[in-house]
């Protein structure tokens, strides 16, 4: 098999995998408090020069009084995208606590004696959406040094400690790697390697869980090459098996891509079982299962990280998948609906907002919240010891300059989450000065016409988007600019 390097090719096939910076509610919500003050001329004039089409809303407050000092439109309620995932890093702390990490555990039924279990072997995922190919690799190490060799009954893949969904959201293509299935035993973030070299004429293909230090190769997800310009890639499910094409016009000379995993219990079951044979222990045919025996005795486990870590690397990378996983271990619910409703009741009773959230992650059509409830989020987080922790979470840089472009040595640091979709464009977060003082901010922008008439293969990369997001975000750091000469 042919295993080149980590391409990411120009143009047709350069998406990245990860993006850069239901219940009633038990109470009625707070009605939304209008801003007392009207927006500043200045900032208006910069939203008039932004020239973005759709809805602008922003508002800024004083942190420590929660004075509204600037706002504009700031009640229009928009998809949050990506920043939805500031609150779900208040949920899933205050839910889970800051100590709670994930285990990956492999298990047994049955004795183990001189290498032989006579009995079945479980590998039962724990919901940790940070599990990858070395990892596996350094338990598979430790479950050979363990003495195991032989496996006489089941080998058993256990998928059910989290409710299993195909995709995080149905209104995205199906090829990009930041909209994976959800599973309760995950791996590589649920998404497998395509690699390509062309060679003979035609093209060598394969399919594979690459890691650092460990490549093995995946069967269940197949690929061929078409003779098509578009789709660029069409997706066909079968058998547990995710099957692929793709359009020869796209493929260069060789490269790379990661796809998403339509069914993690399978592909997550044979990358173990390879890693197992490369150690000397043969397993059989994997068989997915979404109820953990009762009798399962532990051997061995791995954790992940502290949540707050987790949490961290969450909202730097924006990773959808670690989203959704700890939003639905934070709520228990068993679907991600209704998981979404539990954490809008608690979002309202916590914070008093009117905002309603679809998913964790903020992929999703369903999710809508004001700038202004989202200033109060900001606001009302730092009043608990868990909630408080959101601001040393965040990504930091130093205050943008006039051009709103950051200036990494700036006094005044900006601890924000950014949040973007095709033509939707949002930061959240706060400007904090040396002394103490601070501020908490939301900026919202969004065309959401020009963004539903974008049809969903083309969504990845739709024409226009790219210039309107940079005037968006060219926007928003001239606010915090503006925000933080003028009140810090």
């Amino acid at each position: 098999m042919w295993v080149g390097r980590r391409w990411v090719l120009g143009g047709l096939l350069a998406g990245a995998a990860l993006p850069a910076w239901a219940d009633a509610p038990a109470t009625s919500p707070h009605p939304p408090q209008r801003p007392a003050l009207a927006p500043q001329a200045g900032a208006a004039r910069l939203v008039q020069a932004a020239k973005l089409t759709g809805a602008v809303g922003y508002c800024v407050a004083d942190l420590a009084s929660g004075k509204v000092l600037d706002a504009f439109g700031a009640d229009v309620a928009l998809p949050p995208a990506s920043v939805t995932k500031a609150v779900t890093t208040v949920f899933a702390l205050e839910k889970l606590g800051p100590t709670h990490r994930f285990a990956t555990r492999v298990m047994r039924r049955g004795p183990l004696q001189a290498g032989r279990l006579d009995g079945d072997l479980i590998l039962a995922g724990g919901g940790d959406p940070t599990f990858d190919t070395d990892k596996m690799g350094d338990l598979v190490a430790d479950l050979a040094k363990a003495g195991l060799r032989e496996v006489t009954g089941r080998f058993i893949a256990y998928a059910g400690a989290l409710p299993e969904r195909v995709a995080i959201s149905n209104d995205q293509p199906d090829f990009v790697g930041y909209n994976p299935a959800i599973s309760g035993l995950m791996l590589n973030f649920n998404r497998v390697n395509f690699v390509w070299k062309a060679a003979n004429g035609g093209y060598q293909l394969a399919m594979n869980a690459e890691g650092a230090r460990f490549v093995p190769p995946v069967s269940m997800a197949t690929m061929r090459v078409v003779d098509r310009e578009r789709p660029l890639f069409e997706y066909q499910a079968g058998d547990g098996r995710d099957h692929w094409s793709v359009a020869a016009a796209a493929l260069g000379k060789e490269g790379g891509r990661w796809l998403p995993v339509r069914h993690p219990g399978a592909y997550v079951a044979e990358v173990f079982q390879t890693m197992c044979a490369a150690q000397g222990i043969k397993l059989p045919t994997a068989e997915v299962v979404y109820s953990l025996p009762a009798d399962a005795e532990e051997i061995l486990r791995h954790e992940s990280e502290a949540l707050p870590d987790v949490l961290r690397k969450m909202l730097k990378f924006s990773t959808n998948l670690t989203a959704e996983a700890v939003g639905l271990a934070a709520s228990g619910a068993g679907s991600l609906a209704g998981s979404a409703a539990v954490m809008t009741d608690w979002a309202r009773r916590r914070f008093g907002i009117a905002g309603v959230f679809g998913d964790h992650s903020g992929l999703g059509p369903k999710t809508r919240i004001s700038a202004l409830d989202m200033m109060r989020v900001m606001i009302a987080a730092r009043k608990t010891p868990t909630g408080a922790m959101l601001m040393g979470l965040m990504k930091e840089q130093g205050l943008p300059n006039e051009a709103g472009k950051a200036q990494d040595k700036a006094a005044l640091r900006v601890h924000a989450k950014s949040g973007t979709m095709n033509f939707v464009s949002n930061l959240a977060g706060y400007i904090a000065a040396p002394d103490g003082r601070g501020l908490a901010f939301a900026v919202f922008t969004g065309d959401l016409p020009r963004r539903e008439a974008v049809p969903i293969a083309e969504r990845e990369n739709p024409k226009g988007d790219h210039a309107w997001v940079a005037r968006a975000r060219r926007l928003h750091g001239q606010l915090l600019h503006r925000w933080g000469e003028l009140y810090l």
